[in-house]
């Protein structure tokens, strides 16, 4: 049989170690179907060893294969490393013997200056822009769905008496300033800053730029934002209510940890007009965080170090109290830039009855403080929502689908390739290669000023993606399912989408293909308004929205249909054919890592993978124009597996001696080997499991004890520095060349390694006896 290429990804924390586990089971089942798993590393040590010549640059690799029509990657979450993680896996990789410098963070030469290039290529969301060359469907498959309505989870009920409210600029923000065109040529764009003083002009930055393009840019003015912060800090205070801090200050954005540090400014004004001159003389920068603060003051004095602790002791009794991140090691939400991403944050707030943690552990109301009205006003909606109408019921509520306009970096705002703060009071202007102004700002000194680029291509696919989806789901759910653009009218860049949706949906009606089709666009207020209605009802609406908003929804209604939204599909269907599929979310769970190290107990759920392998099987069965029918059989029978592993509740637990990973994959093998079984379409995949299958049930109690009897104590990982990198497997034809690479003495340690993970994800050598001889049949 041809061979159907699934690509896998190696990546980073638990899904890799997960992966050691299931892909043995993937593959085993899967071969019949001519499915040839190929497994591509983009795990943070992957793209650092390829960075220096170690390895092939994988990362590089899939940014070509999406591309392809036959492109059907699997993609699960890996590391978007910060600093502090680039170095620690430098470190261990030292350790490994490779032979790597170590991260200059201050250059001082040009060699330290391509040392620190080729390190920062590794730092931040560096994955995801070269992969996503689609625009994205999440949603939540059919036995997630029942499940979580069968056992739903809990959210808090709500006060009467709530004073939690969302609060957000009504000027000088980036909703205010925004200017968006689209360009009628192909052409070179310049953004200039000019200086009026001294007439100076400086190029920020040259881009390449095509006919169609929709490009926006706008600004933040610092003092207004520093001046609506005093005001909701006082507020929260007069309140009695804590104060939270909501964006996404992380290393994929330049913009939104300014913001972050802004807001330490002026919660911690004090700090500045007493110590000043010490924060100046340490370095002290607070975009990174309190604990910048609290390494950098090791500089200092005991007794300067003392009066500046002295200082916050005196803050923190003066200001509103904080909403903590860890209230029992006084971890606040200033501590670090990136402990509460709002897409994860407000979502807990919410699932919370709207309340917060505050630094005794008290459980209080909070002001959730969301400085940018571009998006603000959705949650300021949901949260009145609930204080009028009460928290959400699981087991009754609907669910929200969503069409994510992100294909070709598609409004990626405040990025790093597109945001720049002005080193003067003045203005930029964005100019086309024959010097024609744009767009101009007046800007001030230091501002935030942050530029996008969206593709016709992108949008035009995206509208085709939603419509498509809307007549899916109608015939799926047996309902006219709406679809509703996220698109406010009074901001330039939503116009301009505005004007390009209705065209595009004028031709395609044009065309007969919007028959019975409910279509709506309204800002993000009225939408999440006529969204909630529905989602009461227990009715099924599809939200298409940029790609902050994808970034946000599909963490919020996903929390609170099922609990986490790492349940949610994400499907990317390819602009050039093929397909991406990407598991999990919420990251790569380092505490479910810490607690394997300590415990050999993982409880990582691959549901998302199982779920990616049953569309990317799917996706092979369509691609052959039905003619792999091997590969729909056994992607049904997975479907089948799927929902019983589910109604069986056989996901893993948490603590010891219970379920984990490994006892899930038991699971999920035996589930599936039954569902081809007993099925009747394939009489020689029937024929084959049907033994399989007995044998797994047979041995289901030898199998969950030798997976036990590795349980509550250390895996033995800890004391050799096991963290972002899990050794060297010597079958593997790259891993060999890698080996060679290395001095003799430690190539025998980075095997130990790898045979002691793979010892310790299949540790039932009753189940391995099982899948090796099918992967050998």
């Amino acid at each position: 049989m041809a061979k159907h290429v699934v690509t896998w990804t190696k990546t980073d924390e638990a899904p890799q170690l997960a992966s050691y586990s299931l892909l043995p089971i993937v593959k085993a089942f899967t071969k019949d179907a001519g499915i040839e798993i190929d497994v591509r590393d983009i795990s943070l040590a992957g793209r650092v060893l390829a960075q220096f010549g170690y390895e092939p640059d994988d990362l590089a690799y899939l940014g070509e294969l999406v591309w392809k029509p036959e492109c059907n990657l699997i993609k699960l979450p890996n590391i978007s490393a910060s600093v502090p993680q680039l170095i620690e896996t430098i470190r261990e990789l030292q350790r490994r013997g490779f032979d790597l410098p170590d991260y200059p963070e201050e250059p001082k030469t040009p060699e330290e200056e391509e040392i620190k290039k080729k390190y920062d290529a590794c730092v931040g969301s560096v994955v995801n822009p070269v992969i996503r060359a689609g625009n994205s469907i999440r949603k939540i498959a059919r036995p997630v769905k029942e499940y979580a309505k069968k056992h739903p989870h809990k959210l808090k009920p709500t006060d009467p008496h709530q004073k939690s409210y969302v609060a957000y600029m009504k000027a000088g923000d980036f909703y205010r300033h925004e200017k968006s065109v689209v360009l009628d040529k192909d052409t070179k764009l310049k953004y200039v800053f000019i200086n009026p003083q001294t007439g100076e002009e400086i190029v920020l930055k040259e881009i390449e730029a095509e006919k169609g393009d929709v490009i926006d840019a706008t600004w933040m003015n610092r003092k207004v934002l520093r001046e609506f912060f005093e005001e909701v800090i006082q507020d929260a205070k007069e309140n009695d209510i804590l104060f939270s801090l909501h964006v996404k200050a992380t290393m994929m954005r330049v913009s939104d940890p300014v913001i972050f540090g802004d807001a330490i400014r002026v919660y911690f004004k004090k700090l500045w007009e007493k110590h000043g001159d010490l924060l100046e003389k340490i370095g002290f920068k607070p975009e990174r965080g309190l604990v910048d603060l609290e390494e950098k003051m090791k500089k200092l004095s005991p007794e300067e170090q003392e009066a500046i602790r002295k200082t916050l002791e005196e803050i923190y009794k003066e200001q509103p109290r904080l909403y903590m991140v860890d209230s029992d090691k006084g971890i606040t939400n200033l501590h670090r830039p990136n402990d509460v991403i709002i897409d994860a944050s407000v979502p807990a707030v919410i699932k919370n009855g709207l309340k917060a943690w505050g630094p005794s552990g008290e459980e209080d109301d909070v002001v959730i403080t969301v400085p940018d009205r571009s998006y603000a006003t959705m949650y300021d909606e949901i949260v009145e929502d609930i204080k009028v109408r009460g928290q959400f019921n699981p087991a009754e509520v609907g669910s929200v689908e969503n069409i994510g306009l992100m294909a070709i970096k598609a409004e990626e705002y405040g990025s790093h390739d597109k945001t720049f703060f002005p080193p003067a009071d003045g203005f930029i202007e964005v100019r086309d290669e024959e010097g024609n102004v744009l767009m101009r700002h007046r800007v001030g000194k230091d501002d935030i000023y942050r530029s996008a680029q969206t593709k016709e291509i992108a949008i035009k696919n995206w509208i085709e993606i939603a419509v498509k989806r809307a007549k899916e789901a109608s015939q799926e759910y047996g309902e006219n399912v709406p679809i509703v653009f996220w698109l406010d009218r009074r901001r330039a860049h939503d116009k301009q989408l505005i004007r390009i949706v209705k065209r595009e949906l004028e031709r395609l009606e044009k065309e007969g293909k919007l028959e019975g089709i409910d279509w709506y666009i309204m800002p993000p207020k009225d939408a999440m308004k006529f969204t909630l209605k529905r989602f009461r009802e227990g009715k099924y609406t599809i939200s298409v929205t940029g790609n902050v908003l994808r970034d946000y929804l599909t963490d919020l209604f996903p929390i609170i249909e099922v609990g986490t939204s790492a349940r949610a599909q994400s499907i990317v269907p390819l602009l050039k054919g093929g397909l991406l599929l990407e598991t999990g979310a919420g990251g790569s769970a380092p505490r479910h890592v810490a607690q394997f190290l300590k415990e050999t107990h993982l409880r990582w759920d691959s549901l998302g993978e199982f779920l990616a392998v049953y569309e990317a099987l799917m996706h092979e069965y369509r691609k052959s124009g039905e003619q792999n029918k091997k590969a729909k059989v056994i992607a049904d029978a997975l479907y089948k597996a799927i929902y019983k592993y589910l109604m069986e509740d056989k996901t893993p637990k948490r603590k010891v001696g219970e379920l984990d990973t490994r006892g899930s994959h038991y699971y999920l093998a035996r589930f599936w080997a039954e569902a081809l079984a007993e099925q009747d379409e394939d009489k020689e995949l029937k024929e084959k499991f049907a033994p399989v299958a007995k044998a797994l049930a047979e041995n289901e109690q030898k199998i969950l004890e030798e997976i036990r009897a590795t349980e509550g104590k250390p895996s033995g990982l800890e004391e050799l520095g096991v963290w972002y990198f899990f050794g060297l497997n010597p079958d593997d034809p790259i891993d060999r060349q890698i080996l060679e690479k290395l001095p003799p003495e430690k190539r025998e340690e980075n095997i130990q390694i790898y045979r002691r993970v793979v010892e310790l994800m299949r540790p039932s050598k009753t189940f391995n006896e099982i899948i090796d001889k099918l992967l050998a049949s």
